[in-house]
C-alpha cells in the first residue's frame, strides 16, 4: 500500500488490480481457518478492569505535538499490555528477541522484523493518529473496516476504539511471523485474523483500549470516544464521475491523476505528474476534486 505497509489508505493496483481491501473482503471475512498447532498467548482480560461526528459533524483536530504523545502512549499500550504476557513466548520461538515501539514522522503504521538484531518493530504514524481524529479521513483506513464488520468492541467506531484496536492490529502481525503464518503476498490472510479474533475475545483488546483512555487522561489528552458514523456509500460515488482531476495523501505523498474507474467503495485513480504510469485504488473519502 501506498502510505505504509498493513493499515493503509490508497494502494497502488497490481497486475491483477487486486488491492488489500479486495482480498479482506473476499477472502479474510468470509471465515476462518485454524491457526498452527503452537497457541500464542495474548494479553490477559484481567490485567486492566473493563469499562464500559460522523462524516457531516464538525471536523475534529488534534495538534502535531498531541498526536506524538498519543502515539507514544500507544507504544506503552503496547509493550506493557501486549508484548509483556507474549514475550516468553516469542523468546521461546528465538531467544533474545526484542520489540523496539517507535513515532513515525508519517502515515506509515506497520510491523517489520530485523532477523540480523532479532527485534520486532512496530511503527505508528503520527498522519494516522491525527487521521483517526478526523471523521471525513477514517473511512479510508482498515482499523475501521475491520470494527464494523468484525464488530470488534461491538462494532463501534471512535477515536479511542481506532487507537486502541491499531495496537492490536501491529501486535497480531507480531504474532502472525512468529507463528510462521505471514507469507509473501498473504499477509492479512485468515491466519492473522484468527490472531486478531482471539486478541479481541481474550480481553486483549479491551484491556489496551482501557489502559490507554486511563493514560491519555492522566496526559490530559482528550481521546474522543463518540461513534463516528460510516459514510453514506451511494452520496459518495455521486460525488465521483470518470475523468474527474483528483488529488490524495497529503504532503510530500499527496498524488494526483484522473478518475477512471468508478467502484463500489473505491474510485480507480490514473496517477498524473510525477506519479504518471501508476493506477491507484483510493477510497472515496480520501479524494479531493482538482481544479482543471
Amino acid at each position: 500500500e501506498l502510505f505504509g505497509i498493513h493499515d493503509e489508505v490508497a494502494s497502488p493496483e497490481t497486475t491483477s488490480t487486486q488491492n488489500v481491501e479486495e482480498t479482506l473482503n473476499n477472502n479474510a471475512l468470509q471465515g476462518h481457518s485454524k491457526l498452527s498447532n503452537r497457541k500464542v498467548p495474548l494479553a490477559c482480560s484481567n490485567r486492566f478492569p473493563a469499562e464500559d461526528s460522523h462524516p457531516g459533524s464538525p471536523r475534529m483536530t488534534i495538534t502535531t505535538n498531541n498526536a506524538v504523545q498519543l502515539g507514544n502512549l500507544m507504544c506503552a499500550v503496547t509493550e506493557e499490555v501486549l508484548w509483556s504476557p507474549a514475550r516468553q513466548w516469542v523468546r521461546d520461538q528465538l531467544p533474545a528477541t526484542t520489540l523496539l515501539c517507535r513515532v513515525g514522522s508519517g502515515q506509515a503504521t506497520y510491523h517489520r522484523f530485523d532477523p540480523r538484531l532479532k527485534q520486532h518493530q512496530i511503527t505508528y504514524g503520527k498522519r494516522m493518529i491525527m487521521d483517526k481524529h478526523q471523521p471525513d479521513a477514517v473511512g479510508g483506513w482498515l482499523s475501521g473496516r475491520e470494527i464494523r464488520q468484525r464488530e470488534y468492541f461491538g462494532g463501534m467506531v471512535t477515536t479511542l476504539n481506532l487507537l486502541a484496536h491499531t495496537c492490536c492490529h501491529e501486535f497480531a502481525h507480531l504474532l502472525q511471523h512468529v507463528s510462521g503464518q505471514r507469507y509473501r503476498g498473504s499477509v492479512h490472510n485468515q491466519h492473522f485474523y484468527r490472531i486478531l479474533d482471539e486478541l479481541h475475545a481474550s480481553g486483549g483488546a479491551e484491556a489496551a483500549r482501557r489502559h490507554l483512555a486511563i493514560q491519555a487522561e492522566k496526559a490530559g489528552l482528550a481521546v474522543p470516544d463518540d461513534p463516528i458514523e460510516a459514510p453514506d456509500t451511494r452520496q459518495l460515488i455521486a460525488n465521483w464521475t470518470i475523468g474527474d482531476a483528483v488529488s490524495f495523501g497529503a504532503g510530500k505523498r499527496e498524488l494526483e491523476g484522473r478518475i477512471i474507474r468508478v467502484n463500489r467503495k473505491t474510485c480507480t485513480v490514473e496517477g498524473t505528474g510525477r506519479s504518471r504510469g501508476l493506477r491507484y485504488r483510493v477510497p472515496m473519502v480520501l479524494l479531493r476534486a482538482l481544479a482543471d
